[in-house]
């Protein structure tokens, strides 16, 4: 194989693993039942607040605050103020089929 194509071969692999691993990341960040369950009520389409969220999924308040804040890290949710209050909404639309394809497999 010429070098110049073993190196662009290897430049893209680089790159694909890159991407790889920020995807494996954001899989992690997915990778709890609060979190998942929070995925699903705001895939709703409304918009809750952590106080909302913390009840709904049945945890304390500052566990729901740290679930909403690595989940929005990686580009999965929005927040919005509304003077103290905080909402949150799905930011990232691919997560409709992650869940669909959870859904599938185990029936929740």
């Amino acid at each position: 194989m010429p070098k110049a194509k073993a190196s662009k071969q290897m430049t893209t692999s680089t790159k694909q693993m890159q991407s790889l691993g920020e995807a494996a990341e954001c899989l992690r960040v997915l990778a709890h039942p609060h979190r998942l369950r929070i995925v699903q009520l705001l895939l709703t389409g409304e918009a809750y607040s952590v106080n909302e969220l913390a009840e709904a999924v049945g945890i304390a308040q500052p566990m729901a605050s740290d679930h909403l804040r690595l989940m929005q890290r990686c580009g999965f949710l929005n927040k919005t103020k509304d003077g103290r209050t905080t909402y949150y909404t799905i930011a990232e639309p691919h997560l409709q089929g992650i869940m669909n394809c959870i859904n599938e497999r185990f029936g929740t």
